[in-house]
């Protein structure tokens, strides 16, 4: 729809023909010739060559570039191993991938006013160039153009140079790949844009190359050209610029009419069910043949849709792709089977090969969704992958502050095999590497099978590697391989004629020494970068998982990262959220001056992240905290006039497009999460305006919900709990006694989408009596924790047996009382 607007507006005058003279240079360079595929968010993949690398799933081929050591030893750290030849101005910054580029031949500014000013003085068109630290083709670029004297040489003379990381400002990344993709009909990072002083865009791109190749424009000719054309035709460039921006603001309008109502609850999830049902790939799970992306909020919108549609068929179907798809990813080479956590996606339908990044958006989701897998089904399996997820971000990602790093990178220097950084070098294995730390032979086993043998077998390890030479194009994997669980305990333990309990014990053991062997190799480059929104899902993991398992260890780190938010992350005095923090050279944590406030996926995760920590730990002031952002999010961000809230502050002039984002892509939507925070803020506080204003929401959100309900997931279970109407679950009781933690426990086995619990404690914090007088005629009976649900404005009996309490939980069977 994009293309086709800009089109519409670029063909009503001659004058469009520069601009498509660009185009053009630009289409060569991203070699259309070669077969691609979109994925969810519209954004075009192209296999080989070399595609744009991406946060959000995109493909990403094995390396053809790589880094010197030297280059990735002062990433991130700004440190020197030998006398650098240049050093700009982003030596002072402190984001990890600015830091990368500190030392590059090019003029590089920081996104801001000084970059700006340059521009406007200089009357120069700005070259824009976006990427994040562990963005593999930002590296190659990098290496490629901008190491290269002559070509940061021409930059420099004659472009104003700004380099930004997505991650610090996705509202200008939102605007400027909103541009590429519409005009190109792709995107990803690294993203090459080109503004006027003013910073309309009138070309964009994504990697280029650096010399001209089959007729592929390289990345000088495609500089030289835009400086042509910039000198010869600028006005058509900046009136075919201006009309592109005027076609996107119409294009990317997410608005509701006055007095318009949500779609149909049912109708949408239905709908919603049977779209993902037609692209579910049965044998392995998942949403595609390949390459295939974890998509948790696709399965946390089966197991809802499940919770309401058990009785049906279309229910146990949604059930069980889900659980077969959680199941074959924990089972498959997208999951560190050594050192935990999940990859970023797999190159191949079977989760297989992977994407070897590790991305902390990843683990806080798939931690939440495991252990929903987990109550549902009744599985440990699930439990433990869900622990098996927070004890590598605790151990590998988390600062001492208690905030939590962005992402490990996907590739690393090998420990015995060259200079030269390599995808998956931290991770994959050899047959004789295994062989020789698993050498004992197993007692009892057939055939005098070696701890190695039955590891091999177990996790599919063959003597010439096990990766395809069509998931290695360029043959960094030849001989290695990825582990990938092929069969079951049960299974192995037939092969070799030994006990179950015997396999797992082998297992875990070889396992652990090889943990042990990976802590001595060349680690991945480690952003360190904590954000506020992904902080703020790593709440909500930390805090679900801890509550249903119980795990005080995971609780108090639940509270160790709220903590941490509301220290290093919160402008208490200008009651503003800070984007991000760093970790220091001294590992303190460091803020860069002026602070970047926060945007609206930082306000709204934070908000979900304090509204399950309190359901974790009933203790008030997380929710006393939770409706201050949440009225403060309503100020910066809120649209009085179409509903819904804008990614940034309006109020902020260089950000050209004030956008919604209107995609549950690899992380979920924040107008999603909104619509879902408002919704049980309203339960908590008694606003009955936050009930209003999620309706409102929804509604501005109708159009995209009703025709691709798969764009939005995470919306259609906030419009399924508006249908639903959520359960208030009070238990009455002192906080930490045992009778009112049995009463909890019971809540918490159950996978309840659509509920609140709340805690009356009349010894405790008086923030919901104040707000919720009705909690006053709700008391303990004979002086024992009583737990009392509500629905639609009527009480159960109070129930003081935790399993009497589960029993009406799933089944409602008991007398009401109104309220």
């Amino acid at each position: 729809m994009l293309r086709l607007a800009w089109r519409r507006s670029a063909s009503k005058s001659s004058r469009a023909e520069p601009a498509r003279l660009l185009a053009a240079v630009f289409q060569g360079a991203e070699g259309p010739q070669y077969n691609s595929y979109r994925d969810s968010r519209g954004f075009r993949h192209i296999p080989h060559p070399p595609p744009p690398s991406d946060r959000s799933p995109f493909l990403h081929p094995q390396p053809a570039y790589h880094l010197s050591p030297a280059v990735y030893r002062s990433m991130a750290s700004g440190g020197e191993d030998a006398p650098h030849r240049h050093t700009n101005r982003l030596s002072k910054e402190r984001s990890p991938y600015l830091l990368q580029h500190a030392h590059n031949p090019v003029d590089w500014y920081p996104w801001g006013q000084e970059a700006f000013d340059k521009a406007k003085k200089e009357d120069k068109p700005i070259f824009l160039s976006v990427g994040y630290s562990t963005c593999h083709w930002c590296h190659v670029m990098e290496r490629e153009s901008f190491e290269d004297e002559e070509i940061g040489k021409i930059l420099s003379d004659n472009f104003v140079c700004i380099k930004l990381d997505r991650e610090e400002r996705p509202d200008v990344d939102k605007v400027y790949m909103t541009f590429v993709q519409a005009t190109s009909g792709g995107g990803g990072w690294p993203m090459s844009v080109w503004l006027t002083p003013d910073l309309r865009p009138f070309i964009g791109g994504t990697y280029f190359p650096p010399k001209d190749n089959r007729g592929r424009p390289g990345f000088k000719t495609v500089l030289i050209r835009i400086m042509e054309q910039w000198q010869n035709n600028r006005p058509a460039l900046e009136s075919n610029g201006e009309r592109i921006l005027d076609a996107l603001k119409k294009g990317t309008a997410v608005t509701a009419n006055p007095g318009e109502s949500p779609p149909l609850a049912p109708d949408v999830a239905n709908r919603c069910f049977q779209q993902l049902a037609h692209s579910y790939e049965e044998e392995y799970g998942g949403f595609r043949d390949a390459p295939k992306f974890p998509t948790p909020v696709n399965l946390m919108f089966l197991m809802s849709y499940w919770s309401v549609n058990r009785s049906t068929t279309e229910g146990v179907e949604a059930l069980q792709m889900a659980l077969h798809t959680l199941r074959m990813m924990a089972l498959g080479g997208i999951h560190d089977h050594v050192a935990q956590g999940f990859h970023r996606y797999s190159t191949d339908s079977s989760w297989h090969v992977p994407h070897f990044e590790k991305m902390l958006y990843d683990q806080a989701q798939l931690a939440v969704a495991y252990i929903t897998a987990s109550q549902v089904s009744g599985e440990q399996f699930f439990a433990d992958v869900a622990k098996d997820i927070l004890l590598y971000v605790s151990r590998d990602l988390s600062d001492k502050s208690g905030g939590v790093y962005s992402a490990e990178d996907a590739d690393s220097v090998p420990a015995n095999g060259g200079p030269e950084k390599r995808e998956g070098a931290f991770c994959v294995w050899t047959a004789s590497e295994i062989r020789e730390l698993l050498p004992d032979v197993v007692e009892g086993a057939t055939g005098a099978a070696t701890q190695g043998d039955i590891f091999m077998h177990h996790y599919g390890v063959k003597e010439q590697g096990n990766v395809a030479p069509e998931q290695d194009p360029h043959g960094e994997l030849q001989g290695q391989n990825v582990l990938i669980v092929r069969y079951s305990v049960e299974l192995t333990a037939a092969r070799f004629g030994i006990s179950v309990e015997k396999v797992n014990e082998l297992l875990s053991s070889a396992r652990a020494k090889m943990a042990d062997v990976r802590k001595n190799r060349p680690r991945p480059h480690l952003d360190t970068k904590m954000l506020a929104s992904w902080n703020g899902l790593m709440l909500s993991a930390y805090a679900r998982v801890g509550a249903v398992l119980g795990d005080r260890a995971l609780l108090d780190r639940a509270v160790e990262a709220g903590n941490f938010l509301m220290e290093h992350l919160w402008d208490a005095e200008r009651q503003t959220i800070l984007r991000s923090c760093y970790r220091g050279d001294q590992m303190e944590v460091q803020q860069i001056s002026p602070p970047i406030c926060g945007f609206l996926d930082d306000y709204a995760f934070i908000i979900c992240g304090l509204l399950d920590l309190y359901e974790a730990t009933l203790q008030a002031e997380w929710l006393r905290w939770a409706e201050e952002l949440q009225l403060r999010q309503d100020e910066l961000f809120w649209d009085n006039h179409g509903g819904g809230y804008f990614c940034s502050d309006p109020s902020d002039g260089t950000v050209l497009l004030q956008l919604k984002e209107d995609q549950d892509g690899a992380e979920p939507g924040a107008n999603s999460v909104s619509a879902s925070n408002l919704l049980r803020l309203s339960h908590y506080t008694g606003r009955q305006e936050w009930l209003q204003k999620s309706q409102q929401l929804l509604a501005a959100f109708s159009d995209r919900l009703t025709k691709v309900p798969i764009a939005l997931p995470e919306m259609v279970r906030a419009l399924m709990a508006q249908q639903y109407t959520l359960k208030q679950i009070v238990i009455c009781g002192q906080r930490d006694a045992p009778d009112t933690t049995s009463l909890v426990a019971a809540v918490n086995s159950l996978f309840l989408p659509y509920k609140v619990l709340m805690l009356n404690d009349e010894n405790a914090d008086s923030f919901l009596p104040q707000r919720l007088p009705v909690l006053s005629s709700m008391s303990q009976l004979g002086g024992v924790a009583t737990a009392y649900v509500c629905q639609d404005f009527a009480c159960s009996l109070p129930v003081t047996d935790p399993q009497e309490l589960r029993r009406l939980l799933l089944d409602g069977t008991t007398d009401a009382q109104p309220e």
